[in-house]
């Protein structure tokens, strides 16, 4: 077959729309009970009620034997899960050039917005929902480039991305160059290492100093015409968007530290694998980090074997707001249905089970600063929860039922169609057909 007929070919199948209608936005009221309540910032409440009313949770609370309009009996309400380090929506098949749309061209783009590509029929969504991962920070990516852009947490139902943003921008986010030289490089090639990681941090900070001149030029009404990419980094100086850096080595960590002292900007850790090394300054200067990932090997051959695992009680102990996040990349976009068992790595070093489930809702969501709206089961916020029939840290557990702002979404997926398609081959085997 001819290869740009392939290629056709895969991009009108990465390009087809998952089938999942989006139910219209919830009106009226409704109630549940009988089931476990984790409201996750507070008590437990056995034989709960939750009562709903125009999207939002108006009352939790012990049934006492009050009727409701849906009987949970024996089954358990969480908080929607939320992954704090993604590209959903961004990214359809790896493969295929013309499905990815995670970063602009070049090394410097803080005008970016992650919101305006997200593409709503991925896919990759119904996918993570289906494990009760029901919002998500969907992030230019910042491999390749020094400055990617703004990013924004969606809400994983919706018929557009106007639908589906919860809220944008959430952050600015950045990357830094490996600022420490691999053991082993010989001369030619370590100067070399050294000479491009030298320009690069020389770049980013070049940026900042331009970035900070334009918002005193334009404050002073100097400006003749606006700078989109200037422009966008104003309010990472007047700390109402803080920025994301992902870095993970001990030296970026410290080289962002520095950074956010130098230009007053408000710092959170995204990655984090040597984080733990200073976590009482982390703590002490009042940074979150968002562990990602915890199911990952150690960053150094002497390392013991547990160290990414044990690096979110690490921190947590130390006083740091932390939450827990898939790896991040094109090549996770699929898998961010893993997100509880991430977590559930960390408890099996130690962690306490509460606290890993407040790592992937109510502290992520303090994080995101969307407290207001998700991370627990309290009055006043969406009512965007699941209802399972065990803990969703077990991978045994099952989400059987997904609210997003008190509509009931659809969880069905590629995944369950596969599974019914395959189950009815193995039926018409068994019966001879």
């Amino acid at each position: 077959m001819n290869r740009y007929v392939l290629a056709l070919l895969f991009v009108a199948a990465a390009a087809a729309a998952n089938t999942n209608v989006p139910p219209a936005p919830h009106t009226g009221s409704f109630s549940l009970s009988g089931a476990t309540i984790h409201t996750v910032s507070g008590a437990t409440i056995e034989d709960g009620l939750l009562v709903v009313e125009d999207g939002r949770i108006v009352s939790v609370g012990n049934a006492n034997g009050e009727e409701a309009d849906v009987d949970l009996g024996g089954l358990h309400v969480y908080p929607g899960l939320i992954s704090a380090n993604t590209v959903l929506g961004l990214v359809e098949i790896q493969a295929v050039r013309a499905t990815v749309d995670v970063q602009e061209p070049g090394p410097i783009n803080p005008n970016a917005r992650a919101e305006v590509a997200v593409n709503p029929d991925s896919e990759n969504i119904p996918v993570t929902r289906a494990n009760g991962v029901l919002a998500a920070l969907t992030a230019p990516l910042s491999g390749g480039s020094l400055i990617a852009g703004r990013s924004a947490v969606i809400q994983l139902d919706g018929w557009t991305r106007e639908d589906m943003t919860l809220r944008a921008p959430v952050g600015m986010h950045m990357s830094l160059p490996g600022l420490r030289v691999p053991d082993g490089m010989e001369e030619p090639q370590r100067r070399r290492f050294i000479d491009q990681r030298d320009e690069q941090l020389e770049l980013l900070r070049t940026s900042f100093e331009d970035a900070l001149a334009y918002r005193k030029a334009k404050a002073a009404g100097e400006i003749d015409e606006i700078d989109r990419r200037w422009d966008a980094m104003i309010p990472v100086f007047d700390r109402e968007l803080p920025i994301f850096a992902h870095v993970d080595e001990l030296m970026q960590i410290r080289y962002a530290l520095r950074l956010a002292e130098e230009f007053g900007f408000r710092l959170v850790i995204v990655g984090g694998a040597d984080a733990w090394r200073i976590a009482e300054l982390l703590a002490e200067r009042e940074i979150p980090v968002i562990v990602s990932a915890v199911h990952l090997p150690p960053q150094r051959r002497w390392e013991g074997y547990s160290t990414p695992s044990e690096n979110p009680i690490r921190l947590f102990e130390a006083g740091v707001k932390v939450a827990i996040a898939n790896p991040g990349g094109t090549f996770t976009a699929p898998h961010e249905r893993n997100l509880p068992y991430e977590a559930a790595e960390a408890v099996a070093w130690g962690l306490d089970p509460d606290e890993a489930l407040r790592m992937i809702t109510l502290y992520a969501a303090q994080i995101l600063g969307i407290d207001d709206r998700l991370g627990s089961i309290e009055p006043g916020k969406d009512a965007t929860f699941i209802v399972t029939d065990g803990n969703p840290l077990e991978i045994r557990t099952e989400v059987l039922r997904a609210f997003v702002q008190g509509r009931e979404i659809d969880l069905s997926s590629r995944h369950t169609t596969l599974n019914e398609k395959y189950g009815e081959r193995l039926r018409q085997l068994e019966a001879g057909e």
